[in-house]
């Protein structure tokens, strides 16, 4: 199971640090990564990590937003800066294992506006 928790109102330009609690150990863990989803749009890949601790990032967010994973407490982070309205969105964490199992939060609203 997963736990996002962190989200909130955020003046732009403002900064933010997402965090996600997931179940079971590290090392099953394929790939950790963080979605959103905006009104009226598709969910989206913002951030990933790898096992061996590869990122990748939506280009939207690079330079901006950071994505890193705690081995021992078994969570996931996005820290995010430099905030824009249209980052606004349900964000969640995401698990897949090297089994082909894939698991989702329940997600967590950011808010970024004035």
């Amino acid at each position: 199971q997963l736990q996002a928790s962190g989200g909130g109102l955020v003046q732009p330009g403002g900064s933010l640090t997402l965090s996600c609690a997931a179940s079971g150990k590290m090392f099953n863990f394929m790939s950790m990564s963080w979605y959103r989803q905006a009104p009226g749009k598709q969910r989206e890949l913002v951030a990933a990590v790898t096992a061996g601790g590869t990122t990748n990032y939506a280009d939207s967010v690079k330079g901006r937003f950071t994505i890193s994973k705690d081995n021992v407490k078994i969570m996931v982070y996005l820290q995010m800066n430099g905030l824009k309205p249209e980052d606004t969105a349900v964000y969640y964490c995401k698990t897949a294992n090297y089994n082909g199992i894939v698991s989702w939060g329940q997600g967590t609203q950011l808010t970024v506006s004035s």
